[in-house]
């Protein structure tokens, strides 16, 4: 008798997680728009609590306005917010995009760094940022970005028993094989956005409900 998806041991159950997830949601990826690293880490920052949709609306017309580092270090405070104000918390994004661009500026030649230590030293970047500029824009694999989607399905899927991103990221990276660290994290936001909503999950249309506790309590 085959073993019920739900008692396969962690490593077992992430790797049929990943799988049934593959076959769900095509090339997935990041659905921030940018065409180079600069422009990457703007767009993470503005993401914090806002829609990837909206971050790209307004990112459309802000990277035409702003082009360089310079432009960012240099950019008028006020003027900023005002371009950014959609996005939410933008007094607090506006100084964090700022401030960032001077950081990069002065002690990168301005080039966004490539390690997680010098990213996460940037205002407004943490470790979620971090990852998403290193994997996204370089290619780098060193960890797994927990944004709100990744933490909550995470915990729903039994992965983790953790409400700390950090803690999260490092219960994933010891039972998803490092070549899947990236893979996972866009299939846990896809499928957080498409179907596990998080007031109401579509459980019945779900490739996981053999396989997510909460699933089985419905």
């Amino acid at each position: 008798m085959n073993q019920p998806l739900i008692f396969l041991e962690p490593k077992k159950r992430v790797l049929r997680i990943i799988e049934l997830l593959q076959k769900e949601h095509d090339d997935p990826k990041t659905a921030l728009k940018y065409s180079k690293p600069l422009e990457l880490l703007v767009a993470t920052i503005l993401s914090a609590q806002c829609t990837d949709k909206q971050v790209n609306k307004v990112t459309k017309k802000l990277f035409r306005k702003y082009l360089s580092v310079e432009d960012y270090a240099n950019a008028d405070l006020l003027e900023l917010q005002e371009d950014i104000r959609s996005t939410g918390f933008y007094k607090s994004k506006a100084k964090y995009i700022k401030k960032s661009a001077q950081m990069i500026k002065t002690r990168y030649q301005k080039n966004v760094p490539k390690t997680i230590e010098e990213l996460v030293e940037l205002p407004g970047v943490g470790r979620k940022t971090a990852n998403i500029i290193l994997q996204n824009a370089f290619g780098i694999i060193v960890g797994i970005a927990v944004d709100t989607h990744v933490k909550r399905l995470a915990k729903k899927l039994g992965l983790t028993e953790n409400q700390d991103p950090n803690k999260i990221e490092t219960d994933l990276m010891k039972i998803v094989p490092n070549k899947k660290w990236m893979e996972i994290s866009n299939l846990l936001i896809l499928h957080g956005r498409e179907i596990c909503d998080a007031r109401f999950p579509k459980c019945t249309k779900c490739v996981l409900n053999k396989i997510c506790p909460s699933a089985l309590l419905i």
